[in-house]
């Protein structure tokens, strides 16, 4: 009798024992009590079935033993609250029976009589489950203190990238634009201030537009369109980028749609970023390689001037042409070639003129097209002579080019007067890079004379009187840049043409060097090569192959190691020095 008036004070006991636990938790006092009180009730009216099952801390809770000692027991095992959030789950499901979920619990319930009331949020249920970790420092140092508000834990750092960290964009001179993708031609608003869409003949007609985004005179039609001594003025920024670049956006002239368009004596301006001068679209919707609509600019005896940032003299993208003849070009922005082109390529050829820039990242000369150029004034007063994207090119007869390219700009960390690169940015396929010089003059003030990086180059000269006024006389860089994903290698042909300088070959690089025709050079080749930012960029040379024919001779500066020498080693002059191929002296 004693022991069934024991097992019917039972229920009481554990529901005492919850409310004073729920109490001194301090959270959802009422609902834990009430919990218990019915949970009493429910056990009273079964206590006395022999098909009950008791969990063993509720045997151990009813018997007075237990508690005190597991929470001793869990306590000795968490180091200063170490781990105590990563085992949470664990100490909970610890005394249950099996008929009570996890799920169950943290929903903060009890499931039947065995299961008393969990915990609330934030507080510990009883003495099974150790207490959470308190708000605020971690204890000891055993676990990690929090990030700062406002950072996330892995977030790379904001700024700029290192030094040198390739990133899409285009060096000195590069058109906007640079990371490929953007818009394609059918999703821009064309607007003008005058439209021409059908055959036409004007003269002496004065067009102007002072609205963002809108040229001052489009010809959008595919029929032929003569323009005589015409006067273009173009103001209003766009900040509309690649289309601008690509597709000839705010352009002051706008030739597009398969329209052959002869323009001469005009006198164009303008002054507004990303309004290119003269701007011929092929259609090709920019793919590199593909065929154009026919559209084709025909300029004569015209002065172009243009001021804003991203606004070239003559520009043609997308598979169009331009033939230029006795043009004066003169651009003070920055990334405004006199002569420019971008994606989808085309042709440009000009004959005779002056072609000068002022402005920061802005040669006389950028191709992502074919260019060829005769009898022309190239000028670049702060950025390089000619800088050649990928699989493009650019030759130029009887021309005379000065550059003093004093700033670098992007990702470049070499000064020079010949750029020939690949960026990978999309503008450009990749490819054999060309580069073709005979007759003519060509002035380097400032850096190197030649740079190649990250593409396949084939230089020729023939005939061109070199003038280096660099003090450190470096003729010809072939090694790393500011761009990654393809190979520096070069090729330089020299015929009929006189060298002088350092060249350098990066231990990753190559070069082939070819003296032909009476060809004589002047000076050594070396892999010891630092930056115009003073990092270091190579020790040693890489592969160097040379070949020198019978009437051409090699005259050594310093001692010098190559790979391999196809020649009569007479007509090596050593002055002193000795050459080395494959480590062996051959003179």
């Amino acid at each position: 009798m004693k022991k069934i008036e024991v097992k019917k004070l039972l229920p009481y006991i554990c529901a005492v024992m919850i409310t004073i636990s729920a109490s001194a938790c301090g959270s959802n006092d009422i609902d834990l009590q009430a919990n218990a009180m019915q949970t009493a009730e429910i056990s009273e009216d079964t206590s006395t079935s022999s098909d009950t099952t008791t969990s063993s801390a509720d045997v151990e809770d009813a018997n007075g033993n237990g508690i005190q000692d597991k929470q001793q027991t869990d306590d000795s095992q968490r180091p200063d609250g170490a781990n105590a959030g990563k085992e949470e789950i664990s100490h909970q499901s610890e005394g249950t029976s099996d008929t009570t979920s996890s799920s169950d619990k943290f929903e903060g319930s009890a499931s039947d009589n065995n299961t008393p009331p969990d915990k609330s949020e934030g507080n510990t249920p009883d003495s099974n489950t150790p207490p959470d970790k308190p708000e605020g420092d971690a204890p000891d140092g055993s676990t990690p203190p929090d990030m700062p508000e406002g950072e996330t834990p892995g977030a790379p750092p904001s700024g700029e990238k290192p030094d040198g960290a390739p990133s899409g964009e285009k060096p000195d001179g590069a058109p906007g634009g640079g990371f490929g993708g953007g818009s394609s031609s059918a999703d821009i608003e064309y607007t003008s201030a005058t439209t021409i869409s059908q055959s036409n003949s004007q003269d002496g007609v004065t067009y102007s537009s002072t609205t963002s985004d809108e040229s001052a005179l489009m010809i959008a039609t595919s029929e032929d369109i003569t323009i005589t001594d015409a006067v273009v003025t173009k103001t209003g920024d766009s900040d509309g980028g690649d289309n601008c670049n690509f597709y000839g956006l705010n352009a002051a002239v706008l030739v597009k749609d398969g329209s052959t368009t002869t323009i001469s004596g005009a006198t164009i301006t303008s002054d507004a970023d990303g309004a290119n001068g003269v701007f011929s679209y092929g259609g090709n919707k920019g793919q590199n390689g593909a065929s154009g609509d026919g559209t084709t600019v025909n300029i004569s005896d015209s002065t172009i001037t243009t001021t804003g940032d991203g606004s070239g003299g003559i520009m043609t993208t997308g598979g169009g042409s331009t033939n230029a003849e006795n043009l004066t070009i003169e651009t003070s922005g920055r990334s405004s070639a006199a002569i420019r082109t971008d994606r989808g390529g085309g042709t440009v050829t000009v004959n005779g003129g002056t072609y000068t820039t002022n402005g920061l990242g802005s040669p006389a000369i950028y191709s992502t097209a074919d260019i060829d150029v005769s009898n022309a004034t190239l000028i670049s007063n702060l950025s390089e002579g000619v800088c050649i994207e990928g699989k493009n090119s650019i030759t130029l007869t009887d021309c005379d080019m000065t550059a003093n390219n004093t700033q670098m700009n992007g990702n470049a960390s070499f000064l020079d007067t010949i750029m020939i690169y690949q960026s990978m940015s999309g503008d450009a396929d990749s490819g054999t890079s060309s580069f073709d010089m005979s007759g003519g003059s060509l002035t380097s003030k400032s850096g190197h004379v030649f740079h190649v990086t990250n593409t396949n180059a084939v230089i020729s000269l023939d005939n061109v009187k070199i003038t280096n006024e660099d003090s450190d006389n470096i003729l010809l860089s072939v090694c790393d840049d500011g761009w990654s994903g393809a190979e520096n290698i070069a090729t330089l042909n020299a015929k009929n043409q006189i060298l002088e300088g350092t060249i350098l070959v990066g231990s990753n690089s190559a070069l082939d060097l070819n003296l032909t025709n009476s060809s004589a050079f002047t000076g050594s080749i070396s892999g010891k090569i630092t930056n115009a930012k003073g990092d270091s960029v190579s020790t040693e040379a890489g592969t160097v192959n040379v070949t020198l024919d019978s009437t051409s001779t090699w005259t050594l500066t310093s001692d010098t190691y190559i790979t391999s020498f196809d020649g009569d080693v007479s007509n090596i002059v050593s002055n002193g020095y000795t050459l080395y191929v494959n480590g062996t002296a051959i003179n």
